[in-house]
């Protein structure tokens, strides 16, 4: 019995043999061979090479890399794009990456890359590895990459990274752009907008403020993709002085309408026939009127460039994925507009019933609508006059608030709450006065240039910014300078450019490091045909905007891109010295 068995064995396994594609054994390609690892260590990273043999390829989701020695690390890795082969991410050819040196131990270190492949024959290979050691110095010398270059790091997320993560990241951005100054002006707006609303509830203060922050999020979105296809920046064409006054108007006008010295409306023959239309009708026109405020508080009120809106931008304009770049400002939009929509029904919520503090309310935001109003034309009027401005609304305020007459009886605390409110406003009227006639340009610092000689204000006199409006004139001046150029994109209109000029450019230590370089100001304020075209040429999208020149090459690594606080630049400028 076991003599047939064995020779049932036989034959099955020479009938295997037999039915063996011929030169199958010869197509197979040794491991080794099929993915060839490679890691040369370059400046200021690791670069990874693995090479692929003909009709081999890698899977995208076993790549990873893992530092054994000193200490066991995962290294968070970034990818490049990989295709789709039978419903799964893979890499043909070849791929290649780098490690920064900002993400790996100083000292001598064992790197291991781990990867998986298949061949298009069927062949399938286990799990391999390859360690490489090398010695990394100075892991702080190196950041640029992640630190400097934000905006092109963000358009990399949108290329590699899946959709949900794009739209929650972009979220998150939004949320921390919130609050800074191009953006915080719009909470008053969307407050007076439901103060002024009559009958107004919790439920048609959140409609409303999602109506206004729906049409300023979709404002974002298109100009921001026409920004990024065109090259040119839809906002900036709204910092027109003639727009700008108008809008401040408008502002005025609702301040005056709130200080209940008339109230805006259709003319009377007009809302007779308005008032036979339905409540939904009527509905519909306020839902316009928010809709058209938060359209003009887009356009007009935040036209600064911030790295996340860039980085958008940059997407747009490498791949020309208007859809994917599109859902991200708008989830960007979104974000900034959280705070707007929690604010305003948190107004309706908690809004006074008609009679005295409804009253005392709505002179508030009087007073806020003129404070906006001044913050609108400070972008295309001399210092001066903002300071003077705000001065007078300031002690106008106190003087209404009677902040000199003697207390009445009744209501001791309310009354001795506005008499202490009017005297800070005046006091602070008095600096703003003051310092406004002596060279002051910053309302929250009205008293810069009385402080001591040694102040910031008087060793920047050292400094010079030489102003262009064109590309003709810094090529010139990169031909010319014997200095390492620092190029300043600045608008008058552009808020976040003043903070700069303000906060960071004022500093003792930034001026220090200052001096060693020809500081150059682009002034794109007017947005000319120049200016648009000087832009374009640096794929800029507006201000502000850093960037550093060796020669007549820019180090495109070290651009800044929206507001960097002092020791944030100074940071940048002590590392664009040691690359020169």
């Amino acid at each position: 019995m076991k003599r047939y068995i064995l020779v049932i064995m036989i034959f099955l396994q020479t009938s295997i043999f037999a039915f063996t594609p011929a030169g199958f054994n010869d197509n197979i390609i040794e491991p080794e061979d099929a993915f060839i690892a490679t890691v040369t260590k370059e400046e200021d990273s690791l670069k990874v090479l693995i090479k692929l043999a003909k009709d081999i390829y890698l899977y995208h989701d076993k790549i990873s890399v893992e530092v054994i020695e000193p200490v066991k690390k995962r290294v968070d890795i970034k990818l490049p794009v990989a295709k789709d082969f039978h419903d799964t991410k893979v890499y043909f050819d070849e791929l290649k990456f780098k490690i920064p040196f900002s993400l790996l131990p100083e000292g001598r270190i064992k790197l291991r890359v781990y990867y998986q492949g298949c061949s298009k024959a069927g062949l399938c290979y286990a799990p391999m590895h390859k360690d490489f050691i090398f010695d990394i110095k100075s892991s702080n010398k190196i950041k640029k990459d992640e630190v400097f270059s934000q905006e092109q790091k963000i358009a990399d997320t949108l290329k590699n990274e899946s959709l949900w993560i794009i739209l929650i990241t972009f979220f998150g951005f939004g949320l921390l752009l919130a609050l800074t100054p191009c953006v915080f002006p719009m909470i008053p707006i969307l407050s007076s907008i439901i103060i002024g609303t009559k009958n107004i509830t919790t439920k048609k203060a959140f409609f409303y403020s999602l109506i206004y922050v729906l049409a300023m999020a979709l404002t974002y979105t298109i100009a921001g993709i026409l920004a990024g296809i065109f090259g040119s920046n839809l906002q900036a064409a709204f910092q027109n002085p003639w727009i700008i006054s108008i809008f401040a108007l408008i502002f005025v006008a609702l301040a005056f309408s709130m200080f209940g010295f008339y109230e805006i409306g259709l003319p009377a023959s007009l809302q007779t026939k308005l008032t036979k239309k339905s409540e939904e009708a009527k509905s519909k026109g306020g839902i316009i009127g928010v809709a058209i405020m938060g359209f003009l508080s887009a356009l007009i009120v935040g036209p600064c460039v911030a790295p996340p809106l860039a980085g958008a931008l940059i997407y747009i304009g490498q791949t020309g994925d208007a859809l994917l770049g599109g859902l991200a400002l708008f989830s960007l939009s979104m974000g900034m507009g959280l705070p707007l929509i929690l604010i305003g029904t948190g107004a309706g919520k908690f809004m006074p019933k008609p009679g005295i503090w409804m009253n005392a309310v709505s002179k508030v935001f009087g007073v806020v609508m003129l404070a906006v109003a001044i913050w609108m034309i400070d972008r295309v009027v001399p210092p001066i006059v903002t300071l003077l401005l705000y001065s007078f609304l300031l002690i106008g305020s106190a003087v209404y608030l009677r902040a000199f007459e003697n207390i009445k009886k009744g209501d001791f605390w309310l009354e001795y709450l506005k008499k202490t409110v009017g005297i800070i406003l005046f006091i602070y009227g008095l600096f703003l006065f003051f310092g406004a006639f002596s060279g002051a340009t910053n309302p929250l610092d009205p008293l810069e240039s009385l402080k001591n000689k040694n102040s910031a204000k008087e060793i920047s006199k050292e400094i010079f910014f030489k102003k262009i409006y064109s590309l003709k004139e810094l090529e010139t001046i990169l031909k010319e300078s014997k200095k390492p150029v620092l190029l300043d994109f600045y608008a008058t209109w552009c808020v976040s450019c003043k903070e700069l000029e303000h906060n960071t450019f004022l500093d003792f230590k930034v001026i220090k490091e200052l001096k060693d370089f020809t500081l150059v100001q682009a002034d794109v304020t007017s947005n000319s045909k120049e200016n648009k075209e000087l832009l374009k040429h640096f794929s800029i999208f507006g201000p502000p905007a850093i960037l550093f020149f060796k020669g007549s090459k820019e180090l495109r690594e070290y651009r800044v891109i929206g507001y960097k606080g002092p020791d944030e630049f100074l940071e940048i400028l002590k590392r664009v010295k040691e690359k020169l």
